[in-house]
């Protein structure tokens, strides 16, 4: 009997081992490739990204029956909650939600025309210069772009009156992809990731700051935490929040007080494909807009300055999310080869990883853990159950083994997050710079150089250009503009941080 156990278990290790050299050797047959597409043939690329449905079909021309249906089921929505007016929303560079709204009964007329929108609202350099962005062809910086809704998101926001929204992507006028849309790169990524033979699941874990109206206290202008508690978490308030977010199909797993008076976090269930992002995207906007009816100011900035974090908790699966690649079968605390290779495709490139993640200068001051120490750089850290690393592994959950990349600040775009941590992981899987120091010491990688992550976006900015994975990955036209926007920025960077933070732009 254990003879025959014995040879079951080396039969069932063989199979699993040529599964996965099998899914190796078409990884390293899938050659990046950043490809032109128009509207006909842009579902065919973006609609395997979610798995949850398979068939959207935001970006196609809408004349399919699949599409009738789903209007026959938005049409009763409207009717039944008596909807006025629809937000027609998409993401700018920033992860700001950036809007039209129009009146419900013209719905079905924009859904099939789509909604115009000036380009500058999305790109927010007021005057690029020509040789630091490529501009697409037939449509210029002042041109208008198109937001075509993918109506699977069509939710009745519960913390506006009479309102839905619907996110869309972004097309020129003539029918091509916005190439520096966020959430286009992010869609292109998962595409790549499935033709791979993976999908990924993830989930965003946000921190954000709860601020009572600003009052002004010798002529300075303070606000304080709403809520010192740190076991009811201002009920009110984040019920609301909550149940929000659930019903534009947002689930929050948990949420609790954090480490600072008025500080909360809020983690998301998570979810395979493009969903992980919407569901933040969805959430930077819908804690602003339920904050102002308890008079509060939300922001992902605390007191000091420092940003929040926004951590990308993530885990490779096979294409149809039965099986978890970063588990092994041995019950022990360690990842497969598959989740190890994927690993050192992070750290590889975790300088570059960090100007999408840490966009703003401040922050970059939470990589130095408020350190004194004049320094350049600080070391990628990685560990198992460590969240003092900057890549968390956890073994334990009942979702099994996954990667926290805790670079991110909570201000990042999560669409840059998720496309990045992607391009990343992939290069990771194709290459052979990251490899394991041997069978005593399987832990261990043994990398040509030890990854630093720059503590100045100047720095950061510069490893960025360098990336040629990045670069590919994302389009040169992003890389292109997104430079060019930080450099703006730094340029004209805003003195005023208290000014900064009342405004609520960047949260």
């Amino acid at each position: 009997m254990n003879d025959e156990g014995d040879l079951l278990q080396e039969d069932t290790r063989d199979e699993s081992n040529e599964t996965e050299a099998s899914r190796m050797s078409k990884l390293r047959r899938t050659r990046k490739k950043v490809t032109k597409h128009v509207f006909s043939t842009e579902v065919g690329e973006m609609d395997i990204s979610n798995s949850k449905d398979n068939t959207r079909d935001g970006t196609q021309i809408p004349t399919t029956p699949h599409l009738s249906s789903r209007m026959k089921h938005i049409k009763q929505e409207m009717a039944k909650n008596h909807l006025q007016f629809v937000r027609f929303e998409a993401t700018d560079l920033h992860g700001v939600s950036r809007s039209k709204s129009i009146p419900a009964h013209f719905f079905q007329e924009k859904v099939i025309h789509g909604v115009c929108m000036p380009r500058g609202y999305l790109e927010l350099i007021p005057n690029p210069k020509d040789d630091e962005v490529d501009h697409i062809r037939a449509t210029c910086f002042n041109s208008d772009i198109v937001l075509m809704p993918e109506l699977s998101t069509f939710r009745v926001l519960p913390w506006a009156e009479r309102t839905a929204r619907v996110i869309c992507d972004t097309f020129t006028v003539t029918g091509e992809p916005l190439l520096t849309s966020p959430r286009y790169i992010a869609k292109r990524q998962l595409s790549q990731l499935q033709e791979a033979g993976f999908s990924l699941l993830s989930a965003f874990i946000y921190d954000f700051c709860i601020f009572a109206v600003p009052e002004i206290i010798n002529s300075k202008t303070i606000s304080f935490p709403a809520s010192t508690l740190l076991n009811n978490h201002d009920q009110p308030f984040i019920q609301e929040l909550v149940d929000g977010l659930y019903h534009t199909g947002a689930n929050v797993e948990s949420f609790s007080s954090s480490t600072r008076p008025g500080q909360m976090e809020i983690c998301f269930l998570p979810e395979f494909g493009i969903s992980a992002a919407d569901n933040a995207f969805t959430l930077r906007t819908g804690v602003k807009e339920v904050a102002r009816k308890y008079n509060y100011i939300a922001s992902f900035f605390i007191e000091t300055g420092f940003c929040n974090s926004g951590i990308l908790s993530h885990s490779l699966w096979d294409v149809g999310g039965k099986k978890n690649m970063f588990c092994s079968n041995s019950g022990v605390e360690e990842l497969t080869i598959t989740g190890k290779k994927w690993l050192a495709g992070l750290l590889k490139h975790s300088a570059a990883l960090s100007c999408l993640m840490a966009p703003a200068v401040s922050c970059r001051k939470r990589y130095s853990k408020e350190s004194k120490d004049l320094k350049e750089s600080v070391p990628t850290t990685w560990g198992y159950n460590d969240n003092s690393c900057a890549f968390n592994i956890k073994c334990h959950g009942e979702k099994g083994s996954r990667i926290e990349n805790k670079l991110g600040s909570a201000t990042a775009n999560p669409y840059l997050v998720l496309a990045a941590t992607v391009a990343a992981g992939l290069d990771g899987l194709q290459s052979s710079d990251g490899v394991l120091a041997g069978p005593n010491d399987s832990t261990d990688f043994c990398q040509a150089k030890s990854a630093e992550i720059p503590l100045k976006l100047e720095d950061a900015l510069v490893a960025l250009e360098e990336d040629q994975c990045l670069r590919q990955a994302l389009g040169e036209t992003f890389i292109r503009y997104f430079v060019a926007m930080k450099k703006y920025e730094l340029e004209n960077e805003e003195t005023d941080a208290e000014r900064n933070k009342f405004l609520e732009y960047f949260i």
